[in-house]
């Protein structure tokens, strides 16, 4: 598929931009000493879970807003495995936030082998109307397309900011059901996981966007990061002082992004890998310096990048058949987004056995490397998830 076609294909998506002001930040390498379960006294009860981000964590709040089928998965075969019909998570089972969340009762239940992790029900989206919520378990912000940028896929998407504010209306419930007291004590000793980013990298390379021509590379990145800065600083101050990171994978080597490249070239789109990889670098620095800047605030950051990068380049010795090529789409690599003929491309493919796939669709992940990564950040060591891991930080309190 051509350059022209794909960003045609995207155009159903892009919305006017709107001036904006931003901060620069400047980044310092800091020193982080290694850290151990030894250094913080054990929860004595569960802990909850609290998920901003994109379409990797997003559980289906895009279901619930008006917007296109380029931001939805609520349709076949999206769920075929393990739910066995759609709910809207861009992937053919569960995401990496399900495997963290649920317990180890729910997860044997539900076929879902012996891990025990931060023994939760299935963290349900914010906007999923109907149900009878415990936010004081935690509670699902992601949505499809978003990104740090409010102008990404602007009005099509819950963009960060307002997944905050939506945060900040479960703060405000928590302290009516539970008093100050037991809400502060919730809040300070969840988990707030935060993968956010993607989108408005790739969203350049989708539409006929120009906006990043007024930026330089490093100053666009200075902006993603510097509305994410402004998220974790909201959620400090709201007591939150245990974060999630995962970092952005290589973003050239996606499916969708991939057949961007001339045809008789397979290769990824570098320019997109190394937007992210700044980034990467950013957000690192980032988390270095807010250890040094807001007292108890701990974390652990996944690196996503060079796991994905491992499962595609090498699929055999991670239990796969195939890293390139999407499981569900058309096209070179699968790579047209059209997996459930409901977008603009009708027409799709679907593998056998996803199992045997890296790639669920252009540009998602398979439900078995959502284990997988789930398995990483969870128990991982520092090569890994640093400079904690997730099991840490819901076992330990501040």
């Amino acid at each position: 598929m051509h350059k022209t076609m794909v960003r045609n294909l995207a155009m159903a998506r892009l919305s006017s931009s709107s001036s904006f002001s931003f901060l620069f930040f400047t980044f310092c390498i800091l020193f982080i000493p290694s850290c151990s379960l030894g250094e913080c006294q054990r929860v004595g009860k569960h802990v909850a879970l609290y998920v901003f981000g994109d379409s990797f964590l997003d559980s289906g709040n895009n279901n619930y807003i008006n917007t296109t089928t380029l931001d939805q998965a609520n349709f076949r075969p999206y769920g075929e495995t393990f739910f066995k019909f759609p709910t809207g998570r861009f992937s053919d089972g569960r995401l990496v936030s399900d495997f963290i969340g649920v317990d180890f009762v729910t997860l044997v239940l539900l076929g879902g082998g012996v891990a025990e992790y931060a023994k939760l029900p299935l963290i349900s989206p914010f906007l999923e109307p109907g149900v009878k919520k415990k936010y004081d378990d935690g509670v699902n912000f992601a949505s499809a397309g978003a990104g740090s940028l409010s102008q990404t896929f602007q009005g099509q998407v819950i963009n960060l900011c307002t997944q905050l504010r939506y945060y900040n209306k479960v703060v405000g419930l928590l302290r009516q059901k539970l008093g100050n007291e037991e809400a502060k004590k919730t809040l300070s000793s969840a988990v707030y996981l935060f993968g956010v980013g993607t989108n408005d990298y790739i969203s350049l390379f989708l539409t006929n966007s120009t906006f990043l021509n007024s930026f330089s590379n490093s100053q666009y990145v200075g902006m993603v990061i510097g509305n994410l800065t402004m998220v974790i600083k909201e959620v400090y101050k709201k007591g939150g002082r245990k974060f999630g990171f995962l970092n952005l994978g290589p973003l050239g080597c996606l499916p969708g992004i991939r057949i961007i490249k001339p045809e008789d070239n397979g290769g990824c789109l570098e320019e997109a890998s190394q937007l992210a990889n700044l980034h990467n670098e950013a957000l690192s620095k980032l988390l270095s310096q807010l250890v040094n800047q807001l007292k108890g605030f701990k974390y652990a950051l996944y690196d996503f990048n060079s796991n994905l990068r491992l499962k595609m380049n090498h699929p055999s010795k991670y239990g796969f058949k195939e890293g390139k090529i999407a499981c569900c789409g058309t096209g070179r690599f699968r790579g047209t987004f059209s997996c459930g003929g409901k977008r603009p491309v009708k027409d799709y493919e679907l593998c056998d056995n996803p199992n045997e796939y890296v790639f669920w669709d252009s540009f998602h992940l398979t439900e078995k490397v959502h284990k997988q990564m789930a398995d990483q950040i969870w128990n991982g060591n520092p090569n890994v998830v640093k400079p904690y891991n997730l099991k840490n930080l819901f076992q330990c309190l501040q």
